[in-house]
């Protein structure tokens, strides 16, 4: 395990010196399946992978689990090891924000819907770090989860509006084996609580369900899809947003590849989903 910015930077070098690519997999800890599948990519790709965990303070609100995110560290190193991953890269807040720090990366016009309308420190915080950890590992592949879709397509203008030479990988969503999608936060859920989350993965399905038998119109799915989510127990929704997966503008047909998003708080846990409609 590495915990000091220099001594990263230095081994990287040293990696680079040898001609042997890097994958990066950024992360904030809790590893679950979703993570695995992350560098099961990179270490099948790369010749040397670096899983990061960095809980990023900058990207959680002020009424956000920053203090609460679930920590589990020799739990996740466990599981790297049985991998065989080759760095763990593991710095403290003070380390990657001393005092006095003051720089901040701004991504503009993708970054104001979904979950950058009722999180606004979050997409300046991502880009802030992801661009931080590109500087001091410089790996050729970064690996990212497209659960997150509105983050991947913030990374993805990040390298290449800045730059920077870096190859981003999408990685396909995964799932728990009854469809809930794979989350740190699943863990504050109750068994209840689990129950409940279920209904955005079962909802999706419906909604594409309805989709191939030919509605189009985005008000009336967006319709149905509110009113499964609102009988769901304990359910209070952030978002629905059906919208162009590039640029996040919503639509008014469903025309064309589509995203539909969602954004639920069920008990302490705010839980997001997703799912991609391809031309009809």
């Amino acid at each position: 395990m590495i915990s000091s910015i220099s001594e990263m930077k230095e081994v990287s070098q040293s990696i680079q010196k040898q001609n042997l690519t890097i994958g990066l997999v950024p992360t904030m800890g809790c590893l679950h399946e979703g993570h695995l599948s992350l560098i099961k990519r990179s270490l099948e790709s790369c010749d040397k992978t670096v899983v990061s965990i960095f809980v990023n303070p900058t990207q959680f609100g002020p009424n956000e689990d920053l203090d609460s995110y679930p920590r589990p560290l020799e739990s996740d190193i466990e599981k790297l090891d049985e991998m065989g991953v080759d760095i763990l890269f593991h710095p403290s807040k003070e380390e990657m924000y001393p005092t006095g720090y003051k720089t901040f990366v701004e991504i503009k016009n993708i970054t104001e819907q979904l979950c950058g309308k009722s999180r606004p420190d979050l997409f300046q915080g991502v880009a802030t770090i992801v661009l931080k950890l590109f500087n001091i590992i410089q790996p050729q592949n970064a690996f990212f989860g497209e659960k997150d879709w509105q983050q991947l397509a913030v990374i993805e203008n990040l390298v290449k509006d800045l730059n920077l030479d870096v190859a981003i990988i999408r990685v396909p969503l995964v799932r728990e084996s009854d469809g809930l999608a794979m989350s740190s936060r699943n863990r504050y859920l109750s068994v209840q609580e689990r129950q409940s989350a279920l209904s955005l993965s079962r909802t999706l399905q419906k909604a594409q369900d309805q989709i191939r038998q030919g509605i189009t119109s985005a008000k009336t799915i967006n319709n149905l899809i509110q009113k499964r989510l609102l009988e769901t127990e304990g359910a209070k929704i952030d978002y629905i947003s059906i919208c162009d997966p590039v640029n996040f503008k919503e639509k008014e047909q469903i025309r064309g590849r589509t995203l539909i998003a969602l954004a639920v708080k069920i008990g302490p846990s705010r839980l997001i989903d997703n799912c991609i409609i391809e031309e009809i």
